[in-house]
């Protein structure tokens, strides 16, 4: 059975195990004197009940310690942290080691009593470990904090990084492209006016798809125009099959997404229901006024046969936005609509890797 204390960066049972032996035997040495060493029981005894003691006192003081870590959080609350800290651990140490000396008088065993001159040596010692111990700790803790901010940062890097990848390996593929050269080759022959404006809306898809930008976002005003652009196409592949609607606020439109995000989760969604003018698949994309875009699209499962894996685009598209602290959401319970909510952004700097 595992038992778990109270720690404040990971380190504190390892330090306790190092420093309670120690501790032990030198304040034993202060106390008993010669005594300490007059027989084996009674060296070991004395060491077993001061190292157990000291343990007690050892995660005490990591409790204290955290308590202080989650109540004064921040990087300006440092000095408040540590002074209390060490106030704290003074005060408690000084009452487990009157604790430990009136214990080791109440044993007859040890034939002791209270030692004030090595009361006096023993929390002078170890008051001065306690205050080199909390800053230790401290510097240890920011250290771990710093190289995990470090490996977030690079995660986030590689994500971003694999998302552009992504988007140049599935959306930007010869299958789509086929498509749509497809549908165009079609409208020249039927409709040429029909056929020129699909060609403008092809361009400012793929004009937005390959464009060379390392911004991680776009506001959502110019994902929607691109949005609006992409469902001429898809318009022409499925005509009414597929029925998008479109109500986001005004508000709304300022605030940011990561680029691609809405064609990600449209893509995924024709690409695994049916469409037919019979059964149209509905999507509508609304903004709730809760710093939130919802998603929502009928689910109608369809044989899939592509080759393209749209499920790894999506699931690339979750996990970006979870590194980036800003989970987005998907709710299926239902059975009859997927809802996926994604969250907007009110500053660039927020998501800035």
């Amino acid at each position: 059975m595992k038992i778990h204390l109270p720690q404040y960066n990971g380190l504190d049972n390892q330090v306790m195990i190092l420093i309670s032996p120690v501790f032990a035997f030198l304040l034993n040495c202060i106390n008993f004197g010669s005594q300490y060493f007059s027989s084996p029981g009674y060296f070991l005894l004395a060491t077993l009940v001061s190292f157990v003691w000291f343990c007690i006192d050892f995660v005490a003081c990591g409790a204290i310690a955290v308590f202080f870590r989650n109540r004064y959080p921040s990087e300006g609350e440092v000095p408040i942290r540590l002074s209390l800290m060490i106030i704290t651990f003074l005060i408690t140490t000084g009452l487990f080691l009157v604790a430990l000396f009136n214990l080791f008088e109440s044993i007859p065993y040890f034939n002791y009593r209270f030692n004030e001159s090595a009361f006096a040596w023993g929390y002078l010692a170890l008051g001065i470990t306690s205050i080199f111990l909390t800053f230790l700790m401290e510097g240890i803790s920011r250290y771990q904090e710093w190289k995990k901010n470090q490996k977030e940062t690079e995660m986030l890097n590689q994500a971003y990084m694999q998302s552009q990848l992504q988007g140049l390996k599935s959306q930007v593929n010869p299958h789509f492209l086929f498509n749509s050269l497809n549908c165009l080759s079609c409208l020249i022959q039927e409709d040429e006016k029909r056929a020129e404006d699909f060609l403008d809306e092809m361009s400012k898809v793929y004009r937005y798809m390959l464009r060379n930008d390392d911004d991680p976002l776009v506001t959502l005003e110019t994902e929607l125009k691109f949005v609006d652009a992409y469902q001429h196409l898809l318009k022409a592949r499925f005509g009414d099959g597929l029925q998008l609607t479109i109500k986001v606020d005004e508000e709304d439109k300022t605030k940011f997404i990561a680029p691609l995000t809405l064609q990600v989760i449209i893509e995924n969604a024709f690409a695994n229901n049916k469409l037919c003018k019979s059964d149209p698949l509905l999507i509508s994309i609304s903004s709730n006024g809760k710093d939130t875009l919802e998603i929502v699209n009928g689910i109608q499962p369809k044989v899939i046969t592509d080759t393209v894996d749209f499920e790894a685009n999506l699931d690339n598209l979750i996990n970006k936005y979870e590194l980036l602290d800003q989970p987005i959401t998907m709710d299926v319970a239902s059975g009859i609509q997927r809802v996926i909510k994604l969250p907007l952004i009110h500053n660039k700097k927020e998501l800035t890797p």
